[in-house]
Parts: C-alpha cells; sequence; structure tokens
C-alpha cells in the first residue's frame, strides 16, 4: 500500500520520456542565433562635430587663443592626438603654448627643414613683412617682454599707448614733416599687423593689445636678421646714415 510520502517521492523523479524533448529544446536554444546579437549595430566612425569645429576653425586663423575661445582650446587640448592624426596627411602639425594658452598650426618638421620648400605648401601663403612692419614687431615684442618679466610668463592684457608707441616708431624712422602724416603712417602699419593677428584695433583709450603670437613671430634669431638688414642698408646708404651738419652761421656783423 502506496502511502502519502512514497507518492511524493514517485512525482519528484524525472520522467524519462520527456527528458530528450527538455534536452533536445535546451540545445536548440543554445544553438540559434540571436539576430539581436549576431547582426552589426550601425555605428558612426566620422569625426566628433566637436573636433571637427575646433579643427576648421584653426585652419582658418591659425591660432586659437584661450582667453578669446576657452571650449575650442579645450578640445584642441584634449583631443591633441585626433588633431593631429587630422593634420598629418596635410604636413601640418599643432604648436601649443600652454602658458601663454595659445594653440596655433605649424608646418610638420619633415617639410620645414628647408625654408624655401616648406613655403611652397599649397595651403599656405608667403606674405613677407616691409622693413616698416618688421620694425614695429620688433617693437611690439620688446613691450611684450616687458610685460611678462613685471608679470609674469602668460599673463594676459599686455597692451601699449599709441602716443608711445608712435615715439618709438618715429625715432627709428624719423619724422615725416607732419604729425598726421606720422600717426596715419602708424595706423596703417597697425592695421597691417591686425590682419596677421598680432595686434588688436586701438580701443577707445588709444591703447593697442599686443597678442601673444609674437612671441613666437619675432623670436630672436628673426631679430637678429631684421638687424643686419637694417646694417646693410646703413652701408647702402652711409650719407642717410650720417647726421647732416648745419652750414656755419656767422655771427659776426660788418658795420
Amino acid at each position: 500500500m502506496n502511502d502519502f510520502f512514497d507518492q511524493q517521492v514517485r512525482s519528484d523523479e524525472p520522467d524519462e520520456t520527456t527528458e530528450p524533448e527538455t534536452t533536445e529544446a535546451a540545445e536548440a536554444e543554445r544553438t540559434e542565433p540571436n539576430p539581436a546579437i549576431t547582426e552589426p549595430l550601425p555605428t558612426d566612425d566620422g569625426t566628433a562635430p566637436s573636433i571637427k569645429a575646433a579643427v576648421q576653425e584653426l585652419l582658418k586663423y591659425g591660432l586659437v587663443e584661450h582667453a578669446s575661445k576657452p571650449n575650442i582650446y579645450r578640445t584642441l587640448q584634449q583631443e591633441h592626438a585626433t588633431v593631429t592624426a587630422i593634420l598629418e596627411p596635410l604636413d601640418l602639425q599643432v604648436r601649443v603654448d600652454d602658458v601663454r594658452g595659445l594653440i596655433f598650426l605649424g608646418i610638420a618638421g619633415c617639410v620645414a627643414g628647408d625654408s624655401d620648400e616648406a613655403w611652397q605648401h599649397p595651403l599656405l601663403r608667403r606674405l613677407r613683412l616691409t622693413t616698416e612692419q618688421s620694425l614695429l614687431v620688433a617693437i611690439l615684442r620688446h613691450y611684450f617682454i616687458a610685460h611678462e618679466q613685471a608679470s609674469g610668463i602668460g599673463a594676459e592684457g599686455a597692451r601699449v599707448d599709441f602716443e608711445d608707441l608712435q615715439a618709438q616708431f618715429d625715432l627709428y624712422l624719423g619724422e615725416t614733416g607732419s604729425e598726421q602724416r606720422n600717426q596715419t603712417r602708424l595706423s596703417n602699419v597697425l592695421d597691417q599687423l591686425h590682419k596677421h593677428g598680432i595686434v588688436s584695433p586701438p580701443d577707445k583709450e588709444n591703447q593697442i593689445l599686443i597678442r601673444p603670437i609674437i612671441v613666437h613671430l619675432a623670436n630672436p634669431d628673426q631679430l637678429m636678421l631684421l638687424l643686419a638688414h637694417f646694417k646693410a642698408l646703413a652701408a647702402a646708404h652711409p650719407s642717410d646714415a650720417e647726421p647732416v651738419e648745419s652750414p656755419a652761421v656767422s655771427t659776426d656783423t660788418d658795420v
């Protein structure tokens, strides 16, 4: 006679007739490919929009300052490896001046070894500075370095008064004979340097902001070349370099 406990034991024993079906179903479930897993998901391998915008800004102006465009500057700094890879086929490279908060474009070292070959770059246009422009760049760099010596390297706000700049400029180039022409001459050269991104236009207080890129444009080697150029001009025109003596005027009078 089967009691209650015997019935419970028999009910817990596995049914041999249904076991193979369960095993085959489980095996089929394990081996059947899952479309959600095996099918590749669509991915976007393009460059991130923020990196695109930053690189385009750098290519458009040639430099990015943290003071004026902090977000773009931060993107270029954080994605330096990606930006370098983008510019590598163009023979361009990113140069970073962290101290002054400046990122600017440069020619790759393998191309810049020969200066003539570097200026044949298809994306660059060679602009030669005139003697007046080179002189003003040297004067502005002097003011910029003096500002950093007083306030620390990388300190912002290097400014110079237009009148002080006028006095220095006229000292080297000489007077034109008219104060208005002197001011116009300096204003024209400042406007030309502003287009190169070296200075800002005079503000309402008639002060000019000197931008940090001037440190990399006017390095000591280039200033020595400028000095040699002025010496060559003085040697070619010795009469202009020598002071002109005024004719003697007699103070004696005949009665």
